[in-house]
């Protein structure tokens, strides 16, 4: 199994080119500030949104942090190709997520 580092970092990309090219998404997370940590049991990662921006991405777990998933690098890469819905993986318990239900909102908006 590969790191999921280039997998996350293209999901970042992916956020940052919606920033670009849509106005009203940019508006709606703009506000935000979040720290998020993605605890995949063999691998950990970091990332921090301000400004409507990732503005750090690590090879590391941050803390605090206001939002944690914790999966692991299969399940996470089956929910990043579609092979496995986020709430089929949430109720079976192959995806945990930390967080109150503002900041998982702003998950289902980041990507």
């Amino acid at each position: 199994m590969t790191s999921m580092h280039d997998e996350i970092q293209k999901l970042i990309d992916k956020f940052d080119n919606k920033v670009a090219t849509d106005e009203s998404f940019k508006k709606s997370v703009e506000p935000l500030k979040k720290t998020v940590n993605i605890d995949l049991q063999t691998e950990a990662y970091s990332f921090r949104l301000e400004d409507a921006k990732i503005v750090w991405f690590r090879d590391e777990l941050s803390d605090p942090a206001d939002i944690k998933i914790i999966s692991t690098p299969e399940s996470l890469t089956a929910m990043i190709h579609g092979e496995l819905r986020p709430m089929k993986a949430y109720f079976s318990k192959k995806i945990q997520i930390e967080g109150n239900i503002q900041d998982l909102m702003f998950l289902t908006k980041m990507f």
